[in-house]
């Protein structure tokens, strides 16, 4: 898997970090960064949690971790759905991998909350075709997942699930659907009230894209608008350079942006999920060479609000998209740079001027952010750092108050 690689790579890279910078007395600027919990992998616990978190009206986390959790159908573990309440009290509420059709491996998707208390997400592994589940769960524990078919329906999800609001579910698989024999290029895909699964979309590599890794954004008007990782139709990237896709609610397609080639070093490959003002603008992330934060206006005009820097001052790689205060300012992370090549948390101003907030360090903190930040109404930040298989790092949940 692609994904899976480039993680491969960045472990790599973030190990020969900490080799470096073990001894050296680096300090960044005043940090108001807690621990909320450390994860262990050991006795039930989840281990390297690369999705964002989701918070409740009470204050309480909810998260999924990739790898931990009690059952031993898996390698390194089939993964956990976690609550942790405001007094920082960790709790597993479900264990992936028990069986055949729950599931294993929640890979980048945050959980949707519903008004009910449910949550909902998607598993990359397991299900009874191993092609991935979508997933509920109440607030008793009570879990229901359907597996995905593959094919012309989709397999291996690796983003999260968005609602209208009228009981109906939105989504992307990463790869299977009808084009790009023989794994697929992605599907876009609904889940409707009584369970029922349909593909709205199939992604077919050439310009309409292909191989969407993160979740979407919904209109009023029920439009669907998401990314791709490649495709465009752009030639100076192999297999393009990825798009910016609008779906209407009949299923027909149309590409907002595709993305030329940024860099001598490589293409921009979008990639948390995108976020809508209420003018229409689409903002987002770009995660490679080194990354950079963009503006999509509905006019088609785009615009490159900062680019990132290979260097220990700033952050690079920025996975997990944006989230957006009262003011306008937006606030991410970046999965590596900052003054211990760890990643970091990161403000952009409404000057268009960056701040690096915080500065992972690895020890006590876990290191590698990938996923997406959730703002309080305070202006707390909350969100997890995903550790590093292999180097015992498992991760961390964590409150930043900037």
């Amino acid at each position: 898997m692609h994904m899976i690689c480039n993680r491969a790579a960045h472990a790599f890279l973030i190990a020969l970090t900490i080799l470096g910078d073990f001894f050296s007395p680096k300090f960044a600027a005043a940090q108001t960064l807690t621990v909320l919990h450390t994860f262990t992998g050991l006795d039930g616990d989840g281990a390297y949690p690369y999705a964002g978190l989701v918070r409740d009206a009470a204050g309480n986390l909810y998260g999924t971790t990739e790898g931990g959790g009690s059952s031993l159908a898996c390698p390194n573990g089939c993964g956990t759905i976690f609550k942790i309440d405001p007094s920082g009290n960790e709790k597993v509420i479900y264990n992936f991998g028990g069986t055949r059709t729950s599931g294993a491996n929640p890979d980048y998707g945050s959980l949707y909350l519903d008004a009910a208390g449910d949550f909902y997400g998607t598993t990359q592994n397991g299900g009874t075709a191993g092609n991935g589940t979508l997933f509920r769960i109440n607030p008793k524990g009570a879990f229901a997942s359907l597996s995905l078919a593959g094919g012309a329906k989709g397999g291996f999800p690796y983003a999260g699930l968005i609602s209208d609001g009228k009981g109906n579910f939105y989504g992307t698989t990463y790869l299977r659907g009808t084009g790009c024999a023989p794994f697929g290029c992605g599907t876009v895909f609904k889940i409707d009230s009584t369970g029922k699964e349909t593909v709205i979309y199939n992604f077919n590599g050439g310009a309409d894209g292909q191989n969407p890794s993160a979740g979407l954004t919904i209109d009023s008007a029920g439009n669907l608008y998401g990314t791709t990782q490649y495709g465009g139709g752009n030639e100076f990237c192999v297999p393009g350079c990825g798009t910016i896709f609008k779906i209407d609610p009949r299923g027909h397609e149309t590409i907002l942006f595709a993305f030329p080639q940024l860099y001598e070093t490589g293409w921009p490959s979008p990639g948390g999920s995108l976020i809508r003002d209420s003018a229409g603008n689409l903002y987002g992330t770009t995660t490679l060479a080194p990354g950079d934060i963009f503006k999509l206006e509905p006019s088609g005009a785009f615009d490159i609000l900062y680019t990132f820097q290979y260097n220990n001052a700033d952050g690079y790689f920025p996975y997990g998209g944006l989230v957006q205060d009262a003011q306008g300012n937006f606030y991410g992370t970046t999965v590596e740079g900052g003054a211990y090549g760890l990643g970091t948390i990161y403000e952009l101003d409404t000057t268009g001027k960056e701040h690096v907030l915080y500065s992972f360090a690895g020890f006590g903190d876990g290191g590698a952010p990938f996923g997406g930040l959730v703002l309080d109404s305070q202006g707390n930040l909350y969100g997890t750092t995903s550790g590093m298989s292999g180097f015992g790092f498992p991760g961390v949940a964590f409150k930043f108050t900037p």
